[in-house]
This record gives structure tokens, sequence and C-alpha cells, in this order.
């Protein structure tokens, strides 16, 4: 396949522009377009045969549900069944990084929300994705756009790394803003809610709008066997570098004699924060300052794919905080790391 590439100015994006690859979509082919959380590998998701071009395209398990994109919270009609608490999200969270999971409507097959019988709806607020969906006239399913289980990219060398010549338009937006996929919830009741993935709106933020918020034990541990993903990125190992990674738990002071030690007896990668790399020697990445969430959230997965190009046989990480913002960062490297910590003495 010859994969069209389009680079676009996201901070002056026209209708011309994205004809093409509006048509493209409607056409049930597939097009890879930014978002403001990751880049997304989007197709019809009214369409089963679309919804296969994704899972294919990815390597994807087809049991781990799509997400579907639409252009304003109101577009979730026609596709799922809806209430007053998603409305109330929507009014606090939508356009941004929230997908909220409810009831499907037959609209939608069941190829896109992986046998279950409900759908995961997010609108996006990157400028390039809405005037994609809004051009198609349709909701666009769009996981991350990575082979099945590496990092999820967040520049367009990334996805054309993964999927030129498997899809058949990639959008060069940019860099995406936030760097970690859109937060996920299902909506259990009137006024209460499940977190299912932790994104750029915190279990916090959660709470300022619903009253009843718990968080799915899948966030910071593995699957039980042979249960089902209720949402992206629930799998045991999801994120992964092509090297081990082994996450680091202890002190402030116990992690960096830790890396010291690691770089003088074996050849590994760091992921570190700038405190650290001061006085560490090379083979590290610094993914920001220990207290900038938002900017180890920016760096995470490419600093994951920069290991890659980094000699060393295995990588080492800071176990994150799981308060606020941290939690995403956790729950996105501890899958990455296939849950494999190392707890120092404090």
């Amino acid at each position: 396949m010859k994969t069209e590439i389009l680079k676009i100015d996201a901070s002056a994006v026209t209708s011309e522009a994205l004809l093409g690859a509006a048509q493209t979509i409607k056409r049930r082919g597939t097009v890879v377009f930014p978002t403001e959380t990751v880049y997304g590998l989007g197709a019809d998701a009214t369409c089963a045969e679309s919804a296969r071009k994704i899972y294919e395209a990815k390597g994807r398990p087809s049991d781990n549900p799509l997400i579907i994109h639409i252009c304003e919270p109101r577009d979730a009609e026609p596709y799922a069944v809806t209430s007053a608490l998603y409305y109330r999200l929507a009014e606090h969270f939508m356009p941004g990084p929230l997908t909220v999971i409810m009831p499907k409507k037959d609209t939608i097959p069941d190829t896109v929300t992986g046998g279950l019988d409900s759908v995961a709806v997010r609108c996006p607020s990157h400028p390039i994705a809405r005037e994609l969906i809004r051009l198609s006239g349709l909701p666009i399913a769009a996981p991350s756009a990575n082979i099945s289980g590496s990092p999820s990219p967040t520049c367009a060398a990334h996805v054309i790394e993964d999927m030129n010549g498997k899809v058949d338009c990639i959008i060069d937006g940019g860099e995406c803003a936030v760097g970690v996929e859109s937060t996920i919830v299902k909506l259990t009741g009137e006024d209460s809610l499940v977190l299912l993935r932790p994104g750029a709106v915190t279990y916090d933020a959660l709470c300022c709008v619903c009253s009843d918020v718990s968080v799915s034990d899948a966030v910071t541990h593995m699957l039980k066997e042979n249960e089902r993903p209720l949402s992206p990125g629930m799998k045991y190992r999801h994120y992964a570098p092509a090297k081990p990674l082994v996450l680091v738990d202890g002190s402030a002071d116990a992690r960096l004699a830790f890396f010291k030690e690691k770089q003088k007896s074996e050849s590994c990668v760091l992921i570190c924060y700038d405190e650290q790399a001061s006085e560490l020697g090379g083979g590290t990445i610094c993914i920001g300052a220990e207290n900038d969430l938002e900017t180890q959230a920016h760096r995470i997965f490419a600093a994951l794919r920069e290991s890659n190009g980094v000699e060393g046989e295995r990588i080492y990480a800071n176990l994150p905080s799981t308060e606020g913002y941290g939690l995403a960062i956790y729950n996105r490297l501890i899958r990455a790391a296939a849950h494999t910590v190392i707890k120092l003495e404090k």
C-alpha cells in the first residue's frame, strides 16, 4: 500500500487541506491524524470492514475495543445511550482528553467495540481532528496509531516508523500537546462512574463533577486471567519499548545510587529526571523535572521510543507516584514494564 503523507499546520487548518483525507474515511479507508493526546489511526466507526482494517494495520487483538471520535458532544446521540452525567462531564471536559463509555446503539458494529455492548466516545479538541470528523460526516474509530503493544506515537515521525505502507494517509500535524492517551471512564449510575484509564483529566477533576468516582483495579494491577478489557490500554503488557523495562521504587537518594551502580555494572539505558541526569553519565534520557508531571506525560512515550536507539540491554526508570497526574504516567509505565518493579531499601 502506498501511504500519502500530508503536512498540515494545526494553527491554520482549512477544509480544503483535509477534503481528501475526509473522502478516504468515507470510502472506508484508513487515515492517521493528530489529536491533543496522541496520534490516532482512524476509519469509519459505523463500518465493520473499516474496523477490521484498523486491527490489521496495528496487529491489534480484535477483543480490544476502539474509541469513536465525534465532533461535538451531542453527536454521540445516534451511537450511544447518553445520560445527564455524560452531558455534565461533556460540559466540563469536552472537547478534550476524556473518553466516556456508555451503552451502545446498533449503529456501531460489534467489531468496533470488541464484542462489548458498550461504546467509548470521545470529542477531541485538536483542530485537525475536529475538522476531519466534521468533513467526513462520520464518527471515526481511532486507537493510537502504533503497532499494537508498542509506545503510542506523539509525533508524525513515530507514526511513519510504524504505519507507513499500512494505511492510506498520514496527516502530519506536529507534536501532540498532552502526550498520553485520554482518560477513560465508564458510567455506572446517575451520579457514579469508574475510572478505567487515567489521563490528563485526573481523578480529582472527575470528583469535582461526579460524587461517586471509583478507580478500576486494572489501572494499577494486571487484568485477572480471562478478564476482558473494558477499554484500550488495559492489557498486561502495553506501550512497551524494544528492550526490557524495569521500574525502580525507593527514596530519591536510593534511586540515584541504584542508577549510578547500574551504569558501572551493566550496559543499560536510564530514563530519568532532570535532577538525576546532572549526576549520571551517558546513556540517559530525560523526561523532565521530578515534580513536572505535565512534561513527563508529554515526554514519556517519546522517551520509550528513543531508548530503542541508545546502546544498552535493559532500561531502568523511576516508578512514578500515583497521585494526581502521576497516576497516568504510572499506569503507562507499569504496563510498559509488564509490572516489573525493583523495590529499594529506603
